[in-house]
């Protein structure tokens, strides 16, 4: 595993070293994880590269960034190898709720798992609005929050696990074969993603948080909370606006971004939030 700077991660999560690797530390460090470290693809709409190598992910996580899967997962990855822990990369795929894409481990997700206390573990803060803690690597329903997910043997890959997301959630689900994988697995993958115009990534800017109660969504110029009392949405009109809750949601306070680089970003988010209205209205 590359290198990383454990004690200014871990301040980075706000959370203690632990003494040994352990089940409940690794719980603390993945719910730390998802609620301070946000899933975000702004470095594609400011027009930025990036990698799939985790040492660069963990480098920009420590500059006050998030990421997607690869980056998040990658940079976690290697937080967990320097703490001592057993972690392995896999090869995963996520299906949206509205598209036509078949299940299976096509590599357009970076999945987890870490042995830790005689068990198998999913582990996974790259998945945006779903997992608040690792899952054991057993078939069931399992309620974190509001939500419910559903773990079992995946029918697509003959050694593989099915993850099921909450019906509320922003996907219907992930297939990930347990065949150990590397960085280079996914790197055509996040190339697509990263550039493709079809990708959604491309498409549309976004900013998700899972904390213990629910999550925090912005898609655009939309930022929607659920929880347990339902699902509520605002649409951010102004330009501070949009910084403000990037900040203030989401921990973006965008330090690394200049001036012109801010107004450009945000001239990008509001034309593509216009299109989607007129979209939306025809």
């Amino acid at each position: 595993m590359p290198k990383v700077d454990v004690d200014r991660y871990l301040e980075r999560l706000g959370v203690a070293a632990p003494d040994t690797p352990s089940v409940a530390a690794l719980r603390a460090l993945h719910a730390a994880h998802v609620a301070r470290v946000p899933y975000e693809t702004l470095e594609m709409h400011l027009g930025r590269a990036t990698t799939v190598d985790p040492e660069e992910s963990a480098a920009r996580i420590l500059r006050g960034r998030g990421g997607y899967c690869f980056h998040l997962n990658g940079a976690f990855a290697t937080l967990l190898d320097a703490l001592g822990y057993a972690v392995t990369w896999h090869r995963g795929g996520v299906q949206g709720s509205q598209t036509a894409q078949p299940p299976g481990a096509n590599a357009n997700h970076l999945a987890l798992t870490v042995v830790c206390e005689g068990e198998t573990w999913l582990v996974d803060v790259g998945l945006g609005d779903a997992l608040y803690e690792p899952l054991p690597l057993r078939a069931g329903e399992y309620r974190q929050g509001p939500f419910t997910y559903r773990l079992s043997r995946s029918a697509v890959e003959p050694d593989g696990w099915r993850f099921d997301h909450d019906p509320r959630g922003s996907f219907a689900g992930m297939d990930f074969t347990m065949a150990p994988a590397k960085p280079e697995d996914f790197a055509a993958q996040h190339r697509e993603l990263s550039t493709s115009p079809s990708s959604g990534f491309v498409r549309v800017a976004s900013a998700i948080r899972r904390d213990a109660a629910g999550t925090d969504e912005l898609r655009g110029c939309v930022l929607v909370r659920t929880d347990g009392d339902g699902r509520s949405e605002r649409e951010l009109t102004t330009e501070a606006a949009w910084f403000g809750a990037l900040a203030e949601v989401f921990g973006l306070t965008l330090t690394d971004v200049g001036e012109q680089e801010r107004s450009a970003l945000w001239e990008r988010v509001q034309s593509a939030h216009r299109a989607w209205l007129a979209a939306r209205a025809g």
